[in-house]
């Protein structure tokens, strides 16, 4: 399939977003970028660091500015956002713009199992887990429900999962 316009992956922790997005890329043949590590290798330090330091207004107009250059790259790639980018309305804006949108839909089961052990998630360090996600998904999946494509993630592999992405792509080209 030739991709005319950027992928991009949006969702909880959890998700899938790096592993489905490493994999869709390379079977479309295109550039993977994960706006996260493209932040922190701007600044110069982690997400996490940046949200303590700055704050998350602060890294959320960054986020945004650093989505919106990725997204005007001239040939297409697929893109995985944090969990958080696609609430802001400016960068949901850019997304919706410049690309096509796949929420990667996970129960909380999944999520918990995929997290559980991961300590590079600021926003559940020190917390319930499931109290955290539980209300993380109360708040963003009214949200997330605007993407172009929504693709369940729950017990599926990134083989099964990036082959319901391509069937959707190739529909959504038709």
């Amino acid at each position: 399939m030739d991709l005319k316009k950027p992928v991009t992956l949006i969702g909880l922790m959890g998700a899938g977003k790096t592993t489905v997005g490493l994999y869709l890329a390379s079977k479309l043949n295109v550039d993977f970028v994960d706006s996260d590590r493209e932040i922190e290798a701007q600044a110069g330090i982690d997400v996490a660091e940046i949200f303590s330091r700055d704050g998350e207004a602060f890294f959320r107009k960054v986020e945004a500015k650093t989505i919106d250059e990725i997204l005007a790259r001239p040939k297409p790639l697929v893109l995985a956002t944090g969990g958080g980018a696609y609430l802001n309305e400016s960068t949901r804006d850019i997304i919706k713009a410049k690309s096509i949108s796949i929420w990667l839909r996970a129960g909380i089961e999944t999520l918990l199992e995929r997290v559980e052990h991961n300590a590079m998630r600021p926003l559940l360090n020190n917390v319930d887990k499931r109290e955290m996600l539980e209300k993380l998904m109360q708040e963003r999946y009214p949200i997330y429900q605007s993407a172009d494509i929504i693709v369940d993630t729950d017990s599926n592999s990134r083989t099964i999962v990036a082959g319901k992405i391509l069937k959707e792509l190739e529909a959504l080209a038709r």
